[in-house]
């Protein structure tokens, strides 16, 4: 069994779903697999993303469960804050249900952070990377890379603390 690791993003202060979520949740429920994957939906609490009373996790599994997931399909969402988050408390949750192989789920500007991260944090199980593209404009793209960018420097100069 892999288990398909959706990273969460921002969501509204009504608990909907931004464009990213959106396009992350889709990707994986058109991959998704009843009789060959579990699911793990990330995002907790944090003003940068989600400020309701729900975990953003909760309204991610919540959307998927709308487009036919089997309540029984996911395992417990990793409550995180961000991205180191979403690799510690996933790797506990595949420890605890003795699960080794992952496709984490993100968006393709991510996809080189995530990569450092969960390859160190999860060094010793088998992970795929899906970035998935989103319809955005070539000004909101480069300001994410910018930031992507901050961040892997960031990493690649102090380490990684987790």
């Amino acid at each position: 069994m892999k288990t398909l690791v959706v990273l969460g993003s921002p969501n509204l202060e009504d608990g909907s779903l931004g464009y990213t979520a959106l396009d992350r949740l889709n990707y994986c429920a058109d991959i998704f697999d009843p009789t060959n994957n579990y699911i793990i939906c990330t995002g907790g609490f944090g003003e940068h993303f989600n400020t309701t009373k729900n975990s953003h996790a909760t309204y991610a599994m919540k959307y998927l469960m709308d487009k036919g997931v089997e309540n029984e399909s996911f395992l417990e969402p990793a409550l995180s804050a961000n991205t180191v988050e979403d690799a510690v408390m996933t790797k506990k949750i595949m420890l605890r249900h003795n699960l080794d192989s992952l496709v984490v789920i993100t968006s393709d500007y991510h996809v080189e952070r995530v990569k450092l991260i969960f390859d160190e944090i999860l060094a010793s199980f088998t992970i795929e990377y899906k970035g998935v593209e989103h319809d955005i404009s070539n000004v909101e793209k480069e300001k994410l890379l910018a930031h992507e960018k901050k961040a892997i420097d960031g990493i690649l100069n102090k380490g990684l603390y987790y």
